[in-house]
């Protein structure tokens, strides 16, 4: 059984690898057993998620890319198809959020999140699903707030994020029975994150208290959700999204 749950031999590719759950993911699926190609914007940030992966004796490529490019999200996924040889695995991970009443949003930042998070997650997704073989996975990473609301004024990153929900769903449909590819999405709860710096003061305290766990996730509890779900143990579940947020939404 525990042999179902190795990644052994497979390639994964993580988006936005250069800090937060990105790079705990990069590490998590090499600690699981596979090679891993990790890309961001920021290549120096991306050098140490590489040296953190390679600590597991994994091969590790670092490719300096935005996802909001169709044409580096092709390269990123021809150069991986080059040098490992194949896309078994995909983790969309990249975002970005913004904190703004609606009322006060400026269009140019609504776009970019969505370009980010959504466009993005499909730019990627098209590109590995060209070249996928059969028992492929792709993982999108959506977010809590798509499936209940935390009391933020965060309107382009919740309908990126619940955008990203249908997406998933579509591609299910689309890939698994065609092509042989898994689509799924995890929903994180609160976690350690870039994103959090930006929060108001007592904001993390009000929505640890609605948690039946009783405290914020760590990131290697959204990791091992990830390596199961891109994992031959998840062979018979595609189109779902499975939160991880300590109970969250049964608050």
């Amino acid at each position: 059984m525990l042999e179902r749950f190795s990644l052994e031999g497979k390639v994964a590719l993580v988006t936005g690898a250069s800090s937060g759950l990105g790079a705990a993911f990069a590490v998590g699926l090499a600690q699981a057993g596979a090679d891993v190609v990790i890309c961001a914007r920021r290549a120096d940030r991306l050098a140490q998620t590489a040296r953190e992966v390679q600590t597991t004796g994994r091969r590790c490529l670092a490719v300096e890319a935005d996802v909001t490019s169709v044409e580096d999200c092709e390269r990123v996924v021809a150069t991986t198809v080059q040098q490992l040889g194949a896309v078994d695995i995909l983790i969309n991970n990249a975002g970005v959020a913004a904190v703004v009443p609606a009322t006060r949003e400026e269009p140019g930042v609504f776009r970019h999140v969505i370009d980010v998070n959504l466009m993005g997650c499909y730019w990627m997704a098209q590109a590995c699903g060209r070249v996928m073989r059969p028992g492929s996975s792709i993982l999108n990473i959506s977010s809590i707030v798509a499936l209940t609301s935390v009391g933020l004024p965060q309107a382009a990153y919740v309908a990126s994020k619940a955008a990203i929900i249908g997406l998933t769903r579509d591609l299910a449909q689309q890939w698994t029975g065609r092509k042989g590819i898994r689509v799924n999405a995890l929903a994180p709860g609160f976690f350690p994150s870039e994103m959090e710096e930006g929060y108001a003061p007592g904001f993390l305290d009000r929505q640890v208290e609605r948690i039946p766990v009783g405290r914020l996730g760590d990131p290697h509890e959204l990791v091992g959700a990830a390596v199961f779900l891109s994992s031959p143990a998840a062979s018979y579940i595609t189109g779902v999204v499975l939160p991880v947020d300590g109970g969250l939404l049964t608050s």
